[in-house]
């Protein structure tokens, strides 16, 4: 049975997961972020979220404490913004060391 593009990058979704909640801490500890330009900073990268993936990601990430959000408003237009808390920069700062000795493992083979 062949398998599609689609359905790969489905059963590898919840295994890739960490990698994206890496990538968001990653930009939220820089600058505020918005999820639809997340969303389109992970598209780049060959990620593929809905609005509806990504959403419940952040709120998750933010009542685990490692994101806080606050609401913005320009005219009519409003949008929330998130931003990396000191919890979140702590775990990223000891992700990011656990994936450099895991890829200098995998790729210094």
């Amino acid at each position: 049975m062949a398998t599609s593009k689609d359905d790969t990058e489905n059963r590898y979704q919840a295994w890739l997961s960490g990698f994206i909640r890496l990538h968001i801490l990653h930009h939220a500890s820089k600058e505020p972020l918005v999820g639809h330009w997340m969303i389109e900073e992970l598209r780049r990268h060959g990620y593929r979220l809905s609005p509806g993936t990504l959403y419940p990601m952040l709120r998750g990430m933010e009542q685990k404490g490692y994101l806080r959000s606050a609401d913005r408003r320009s005219g009519r237009r409003f949008w929330r913004e998130y931003r990396a808390t000191a919890a979140g920069r702590k775990a990223l700062a000891a992700a990011k060391a656990k994936l450099r000795e895991l890829f200098h493992e995998l790729i210094e083979e």
